[in-house]
């Protein structure tokens, strides 16, 4: 009987040492990182022919480093505003230019980034493209950096307009001679847009979509983007002529923190 009883205390050690592994083994497994809700689309799969220059994966930015969260160089939009998007670049196509986008759906865990980044007075490396005219230290009360952005709930995005046929940008070189971004368009980096007045993601008031001294060609440029994506049903941004959010939105009090990856929207 000792026998049988020792056999049977094993088996019930060995039983439960099993639950254990079945028990604690998907936990570990699992993946920790959030996906995107199925309202969420890639832009790509709705309108292949949107040009996308996705500036946050990448260094040439007003960090100087890719941002946190943008696993890769992607377009993700709530799809109604992917869809709106889809009509204005219909629309568009006919008159010979496109849209480019240069950011859509944006993380929290990217402007957390830029928070930190943002506090951080010391860190200067691209100033003189992005903001030569403004002490870091005013970036928040100025209004460029906020710990909240709209982008994080979908439907915001970042564009501008390019005329057909679409010439590639000029390649971005790291530590190179940065141009003030409200220089004259051929002396800034050459990102192949219609000529805004300044480039993209220029901290200055010159970037304001009706300011007074951006006059001609570069605000008719203006008010023909504006125009075009206020039929399509978005609203801009007054501060910066490339921001703007398609209205009513999906979700407009949820700021999303899933990765920009193809794996987020995956099968969406």
């Amino acid at each position: 009987m000792t026998g049988i009883a020792s056999a049977l205390r094993a088996l019930a050690a060995a039983a439960a040492a099993l639950l254990s592994v079945t028990v604690t083994a998907p936990a570990a497994q699992a993946d920790p990182e959030p996906k995107a809700p199925a309202e969420f689309v890639a832009l790509r799969s709705v309108d292949p022919t949107i040009i996308q220059e996705m500036r946050y994966p990448t260094a040439h930015n007003f960090m100087g480093v890719p941002v946190d969260g943008y696993r890769q160089p992607l377009c993700i939009l709530t799809r109604p505003a992917a869809r709106a998007l889809h009509h204005a670049q219909t629309r568009l196509l006919r008159q010979g230019y496109s849209l480019k986008v240069y950011d859509c759906y944006r993380p929290q865990r990217a402007v957390d980034h830029f928070v930190r980044w943002a506090e951080d007075l010391g860190d200067e490396t691209m100033k003189g493209e992005f903001y030569p005219r403004v002490d870091k230290s005013r970036l928040f009360a100025d209004g460029y950096i906020a710990e909240r952005s709209g982008h994080s709930r979908g439907s915001t995005v970042d564009l501008t307009l390019v005329k057909l046929p679409a010439a590639p940008p000029g390649p971005y070189l790291p530590g190179g001679k940065q141009v003030p971004c409200y220089a004259p368009r051929a002396d800034r980096f050459p990102d192949s847009s219609v000529d805004m007045g300044t480039g993209f993601d220029c901290f200055d008031t010159l970037s304001h979509t009706d300011d007074p001294r951006v006059q001609g060609s570069q605000r008719a440029n203006r008010q023909f983007l504006k125009k075009t994506l206020t039929d399509a049903g978005f609203v801009n941004l007054a501060e910066e002529w490339w921001h703007y959010t398609f209205k009513p939105e999906l979700f407009p009090d949820t700021y999303f923190d899933f990765p920009v990856a193809r794996r987020s929207v995956a099968g969406h």
